[in-house]
């Protein structure tokens, strides 16, 4: 497997990728919490039909999810009381960014530190004819760890065919010929962020 880049073919994805970063980070998504006594009031002034809304702990554990119905506004009360004391966060995950807005419970009570929010943007896998694109916005410069398998049409064996780790890189670009494409597939592993992304081909 060859790691290639023609010029037209770079300036092309990189057209790509700035137009389609731009248009979701043109999308602000602007929130409040309010908490009244047992009652926690999360609101998205502006959110899409089809993202996904959840609340996790500190492990990434999955404790409530839900797929939001409308565009525009969103609101719904939760009732936090029966965590535990620690660290949980909301998830409003869209397109190509994960939103995360972090609080803390302590004896029954939601705390939430607006400087501790962030936005991890996901990494944008595309395949064309025989050749795979991997794209991602890394702002606050995380690496991303890229691992393809191939598993042939004659077997069960998957094999790591490439492993590499980009870095040091804003904008993280990577462009893979596939050969064998008709003898079998691939299945593209990606991590950053503590998060694992996959992809099979």
């Amino acid at each position: 497997m060859n790691n290639i880049f023609t010029l037209s073919k770079k300036g092309l994805l990189l057209v790509t990728l700035f137009v389609t970063m731009l248009s979701f980070a043109n999308e602000n998504l602007t929130f409040s919490v309010d908490v009244v006594g047992a009652k926690t009031t999360f609101t998205l002034n502006s959110v899409q039909e089809g993202s996904a809304l959840s609340i996790k702990d500190i492990h990434g554990t999955v404790l409530y999810s839900e797929m939001i119905k409308v565009t525009g506004r969103y609101s719904r009360a939760f009732d936090l009381t029966f965590l535990t004391n620690g660290k949980y966060r909301f998830e409003v995950e869209k397109d190509l960014e994960i939103r995360e807005i972090p609080f803390s419970i302590t004896s029954g009570n939601a705390i939430f530190n607006k400087e501790k929010e962030k936005t991890v943007y996901k990494p944008f896998i595309r395949v064309a004819g025989d050749f795979l694109y991997i794209t991602k916005l890394a702002v606050d410069g995380e690496p991303l760890e890229i691992d393809i398998y191939y598993t042939s049409k004659a077997g069960n064996d998957q094999k790591l065919i490439l492993s590499e780790i980009a870095s040091n890189e804003i904008k993280i670009e990577r462009a893979y010929k596939l050969d064998g494409l008709n003898f079998g597939t691939y299945k593209v592993v990606l991590r950053s962020s503590d998060r694992i992304f996959e992809k099979s081909i």
